[in-house]
């Protein structure tokens, strides 16, 4: 999600605290207009009762307010000024009416300030509505005081308690945000990785023997095609998992099923289309795992083979070991290559730092690093019951 975007259900949006949507600033313009209403409204309504020259114009000032308000998420502090003007005129037209019943749409405003701006200038905010605590005094002595001090304290708390509850949604949605898009750059890597590491070896292999052995390099074109139209299925079937919409190539396609141990034997298929020769080892039972477990080990141990025909200098054979316990997937990848292929190069690129983020988010642990005799290691411990 960009950072200027908004969200229609969020009352208060956006980094700088006052961005805010149109519904929410609908809702917010009548919910304060029916409490200026409710609590202004009747107080003049029953102080003017007698002042049949003051009532029309006190009432005027009300619905200027009411109006007034339907800009406070816009420019909240010139609303909170204008309603404070208009409210000690109010005030001072209907003097029954109390000073805090009057400057309620400044308080209301005074509430959207503290929420929606910084706290420096919610702040000042703050002290100039504490500037007519005199008259309050003056007016209703030390209960026309408290009352006053406060509702203004009470508006402003409310204000920086809404800001702080939409700040963690905000910073919630944005971790979200980032560990989505990690998950889906992981899942696009070991997709597109694996594929294209395949596909290149195989079209140098192709290349070199074009002329002298063309059936060869038949298969090899061919061994590319279908390495292509299975990365082109888990693209589909990882765009599908994301709700992101594909435009089919033909009615009635079949899906593929998604990356998963039991495809294990299709995946060292297409390294061994290399030249590589791979074996494979499976023990235990693979019926009931956890589904990220069961994606987890997949991913592991394919970008453990697409790390081997990349980098592993010298490298003709892997050795695949995956064992399934009671409470646990073990996943073992050797290849016989130079102890080059362990380099520090090789241990900060995204495929090791991805298959250990893997391991992890499903409660396991991975190593990866030279042999003492030569050729690298991959090893991965992935716990069922915690991944459950």
């Amino acid at each position: 999600m960009d950072r200027g975007s908004r969200q229609p259900d969020d009352a208060f949006g956006g980094e700088g605290r006052d961005v805010v949507s149109p519904r929410a600033a609908r809702a917010l313009w009548w919910g304060s207009a029916g409490v200026v209403l409710a609590v202004l409204g009747t107080s003049v309504l029953v102080a003017g009762a007698e002042q049949h020259r003051r009532l029309p114009v006190a009432v005027a000032l009300v619905l200027a307010q009411t109006c007034a308000l339907r800009w406070q998420a816009r420019a909240p502090v010139a609303v909170l000024a204008a309603n404070a003007a208009t409210g000690f005129a109010v005030w001072a037209l209907l003097p029954a009416v109390t000073l805090t019943g009057a400057l309620i749409a400044a308080q209301v405003g005074l509430c959207v300030v503290s929420a929606i701006r910084p706290r420096r200038e919610s702040v000042r905010a703050l002290a100039a509505m504490c500037l007519p605590a005199p008259l309050a005094f003056g007016a209703g002595g030390g209960s026309g005081l408290t009352v006053y001090v406060l509702a203004v304290v009470l508006a402003w708390t409310a204000g920086q308690w809404r800001g702080a509850q939409q700040a963690r949604t905000r910073a919630e949605l944005r971790r979200a945000v980032v560990e989505e898009r990690a998950r889906i750059a992981r899942e696009v890597h070991d997709v597109v990785a694996h594929s294209l590491s395949v596909m290149v070896i195989q079209a140098g292999a192709a290349d070199d023997v074009f002329a002298q052995r063309p059936e060869q390099a038949r298969q090899a074109l061919q061994a590319i095609e279908t390495g292509a139209r299975s990365a082109l299925g888990e693209l589909r079937l990882l765009l599908r998992a994301f709700r992101l919409e594909m435009e089919d190539d033909g009615a009635g396609e079949q899906r593929e099923p998604g990356p998963s141990l039991a495809r294990l034997d299709e995946l060292a298929d297409t390294v061994r289309a290399t030249g590589m020769t791979v074996n494979v080892h499976r023990e235990g039972a693979y019926d009931g795992l956890p589904a990220a477990v069961d994606l987890a080990a997949y991913r592991i141990v394919q970008e453990a083979l697409t790390n081997t025909l990349r980098h592993a200098a010298g490298a003709d054979e892997v050795s695949v070991r995956v064992t399934a316990e009671g409470d646990c997937v073990n996943v073992r990848v050797v290849d016989n290559g130079s102890t080059s292929h362990g380099s520090s190069t090789m241990g900060a690129g995204r495929g090791l730092a991805g298959m250990r983020e893997r391991a992890r988010l499903v409660g396991g642990s991975l190593r990866a690093g030279p042999l003492p005799g030569g050729g690298f290691e991959v090893v991965a411990r992935l716990p069922v019951e915690r991944a459950s």
